[in-house]
């Protein structure tokens, strides 16, 4: 990780600041099942992190480093030709929730979060959480519509096989009983690819 550049500083004492992503860094937005699992992968490897009062977490990383990710849950925010993005950033005090607070305090030694890291230890908790991701975009079972992140929200298991599995897009997918990995049957952990 490489040090704060002496250009940017964090936000006033007072309160979060909407600062724009791209412009000193680009954040990488993770829903907190994910997020919180990438967290403990990364370990001492992370950046600083920013958790929003909601529980998504946002790790900064070099300006154009994660711009071609596609995972599950997980966003990339940057500066894009039309459109600003911006990230609430909160004072470097604020080191505790539950608000918006720096999750991993940013200082010299976490500012910037490898890039290549961060992905290798997002995609692994996205296998863990979710599973392997389908081919092709998948209908959500409750809206009908068409989504590029499936998120396995049932899995039918007729004893040594796996039957239907049911998707949700990101939106519906916290409306079902969350399912967790190691509920399932050997043949449904086998049939997703993850190892026992």
């Amino acid at each position: 990780m490489k040090a704060p550049d002496p250009l940017w500083t964090p936000p006033n004492t007072e309160d979060a600041e909407a600062l724009p992503a791209g412009k000193w860094w680009d954040a990488v937005r993770a829903a907190p099942t994910v997020g919180e699992r990438a967290l403990e992968l990364l370990g001492d490897e992370t950046g600083a992190v920013i958790q929003d009062k909601h529980g998504p977490l946002y790790w900064l990383v070099a300006v154009g480093s994660a711009t071609s990710w596609h995972l599950r849950q997980v966003r990339v925010l940057t500066q894009l030709a039309d459109e600003s993005t911006y990230l609430g950033v909160p004072p470097v005090s604020w080191t505790e929730g539950p608000r918006t607070h720096w999750r991993v305090p940013l200082s010299a030694d976490h500012y910037l979060t490898d890039a290549w890291k961060l992905w290798g230890a997002l995609a692994e908790a996205d296998r863990a959480e979710y599973g392997r991701a389908p081919e092709g975009r998948q209908l959500c079972y409750h809206c009908k519509l068409p989504t590029d992140e499936p998120i396995p929200v049932e899995v039918e298991d007729s004893g040594s096989a796996v039957g239907k599995v049911t998707y949700a897009c990101p939106t519906h997918a916290p409306l079902y009983p969350k399912r967790r990995p190691q509920s399932l049957s050997a043949a449904a952990i086998e049939h997703e690819g993850r190892p026992r």
